[in-house]
């Protein structure tokens, strides 16, 4: 598991307060993999005579904050939504206390190391530095926010608390076992270099009394500021495996497979029902919980047992359906006390797969596809919000039950930020399915919330047309110059009512370059309700630029036909 060493040293200096706070936070250890270790500094602003507070509540918040956060988010989405919230609260005070001169209000830099998995995340806003010392040399990691009139004369361009708005720079760097790092204010990094650091560390006995002479140096050497120093050793990294089973606590333990159920059977309290599907993969049995609630049984197969990148798929499939509250999303079951088996147990959803019902209504209408189509993206939604991918929307993955509430299910593909941080891969390599996946996964380019989108738009153009908007063609891609070449095809046709502003829509929604697709999901949803803004202008471009598949097949008739007549009249 990842395991570090801290040293931390505070104090007043040469001034007669100490505007300096800092603080650490060493996690349980299913938190540690998911949340990390964090290390936060702030220096409050010497002109101002509340910045003392401010610096006490950038890092206290932090550090209470930031590991109450969702644990599928990113260490980047959680970090800075944590740092909004901070310099909104000190703003709204600055500006409540109706002190306008950020001078003189609630202001401070803030500096934060978060440690989780191999990697050190970094949020840094002022001139507090982030340094990692190699041999005897100190490595700046963190820009210095400071503009400087002269030699003698400087203001800080950045500080937590002087605007509603503030830009924290991030930075994702690999750990090393035996990596020393720092966290230093301004009135220690300008006084000591990375000699006095490391004979600092090499004489000390522990990192506390390293930090302290370090600080003890500053001043020596003539700093007249607050001196704060916070030092950290990596002494383990954790491996891949261990990170993930870390991470997710209890609920990763590879217990035993069941032996397949029948009828009647109870399996840790719950009640088999009957068969419902089975696959290469898994069974899926309909059970009756303890409450007398109907659910789903999942159990991997005996073939999938010696896969161990599968079962621990399998296993953040409830993981997952746990953190995500959405009435357009399968939702997890009450787990037992105390699991003496592996399984994945969700709530039965009592009604059919939208592959079954697009066979049902082979002429799907517009508003009906619009009516699925939202309830899809609604879903999506509370993923994304997660910072979670399900990188495998397709119509065998989407259920309607009898209400007609559309439900997405089937979290094996997904990916989740905060887990994958924690151990790299656990989602696989190739998520998806072909006829579904945006082109991206294929051609190697960068994925995201667009991937899925990509998907979204694909089962809106086959509800309404029966068929793929680039055939099969997207399973052929393997470079970029592949995903140019792709070439979409019209859903708007003579045995159907698709508008050319909805084939429009569709034609965006699936471009082949995620960056031409919509820019929310929401936008997507507006296209397919009515046609933009500049729909009459923007038709009276040459069809050349409308439709350059359209004009060249209209050129290549006329010159066929041409040629015909041509030969005719010889």
């Amino acid at each position: 598991m990842l395991r570090v060493s801290i040293g931390q040293y505070s104090d007043a200096g040469a001034k007669p307060e100490n505007q300096d706070f800092h603080g650490a936070l060493m996690p349980d250890a299913g938190q540690s993999a998911m949340k990390g270790v964090v290390l936060a500094l702030a220096d409050g602003i010497s002109s101002s005579r509340v910045s003392a507070e401010a610096a006490r509540t950038a890092v206290t918040s932090f550090l209470a904050d930031y590991p109450s956060t969702s644990d599928a988010w990113s260490v980047k989405t959680a970090g800075m939504r944590v740092i909004a919230a901070t310099n909104r609260w000190l703003h709204d005070a600055n500006r409540n206390a109706g002190i306008y001169d950020a001078d003189a209000g609630m202001a401070c830099t803030f500096s934060a190391l978060v440690l989780k998995g191999r990697h050190a995340h970094l949020f840094h806003i002022g001139d507090s530095r982030i340094q990692r010392l190699t041999g005897i040399s100190l490595e700046l990691l963190t820009r210095d926010h400071v503009k400087r009139l002269s030699a003698s004369e400087s203001y800080l361009e950045r500080a937590l608390g002087i605007g509603e708005e503030v830009v924290a720079d991030y930075a994702r760097v690999p750990l090393e076992v035996g990596q020393v790092w720092l966290i230093t204010s301004d009135g220690v990094h300008d006084h000591v270099d990375g000699r006095t650091v490391a004979e600092a560390i090499a004489a000390s006995e522990t990192l506390d009394d390293a930090a302290r002479m370090i600080a003890q140096a500053a001043l020596a050497n003539g700093s007249a500021d607050n001196l704060t120093c916070q030092i950290v050793r990596i002494d383990a990294l954790p491996e891949r495996d261990a990170a993930l089973e870390e991470a997710m606590g209890p609920e990763t333990a590879l217990l035993p497979l069941p032996a397949l159920p029948k009828a009647g059977d109870v399996l840790d309290g719950f009640t088999i029902l009957r068969g419902l599907h089975s696959s290469a993969r898994s069974h899926v049995y309909l059970a009756k919980a303890p409450d007398g609630s109907a659910v789903a049984i999942k159990i991997p197969t005996r073939e999938m047992a010696e896969d161990e990148a599968y079962l621990k798929r399998f296993v953040l499939e409830e993981w997952i359906a746990r953190r995500i509250s959405s009435p357009h999303v399968l939702k997890a079951a009450p787990a037992p006390e105390k699991r003496t088996a592996l399984y994945c147990v969700t709530r039965h959803v009592k009604g059919r797969t939208l592959r079954q019902w697009m066979h049902d209504h082979p002429r799907c209408t517009p508003d009906d596809m619009r009516g699925i189509v939202e309830q899809i993206a609604r879903g999506l939604r509370a993923f994304h919000r997660k910072d979670m991918l399900h990188q495998d929307i397709r119509p065998e993955n989407i259920m309607i039950d009898e209400a007609g509430t559309v439900l997405i299910i089937d979290f094996g593909s997904t990916s989740v930020a905060g887990v994958e941080e924690a151990a790299p891969g656990t989602a696989g390599l190739m998520p998806g399915t072909f006829q579904y996946t945006a082109p991206e996964y294929l051609s190697g380019d960068p994925v995201g919330w667009r991937s899925d989108l990509y998907a979204l738009g694909v089962i809106a153009y086959e509800m309404l047309t029966g068929e793929l908007p680039y055939g099969t063609q997207v399973a052929k891609i393997r470079s970029r110059r592949d995903q140019r070449a792709l070439r979409y095809r019209a859903a708007r046709g003579e045995d159907n009512a698709v508008p050319a502003w909805l084939d429009e829509a569709l034609r965006k929604a699936v471009h082949p370059d995620p960056l031409k697709r919509h820019d929310a999901l929401s936008e997507f949803l507006a296209d397919l309700r009515r046609p933009p803004k500049d729909w009459a202008r923007r038709q009276q471009r040459p069809l050349l630029e409308r439709d350059p598949v359209r004009f060249w097949q209209i050129v290549s008739v006329a010159l066929f036909a041409a040629l015909l007549i041509s030969l005719a009249t010889r």
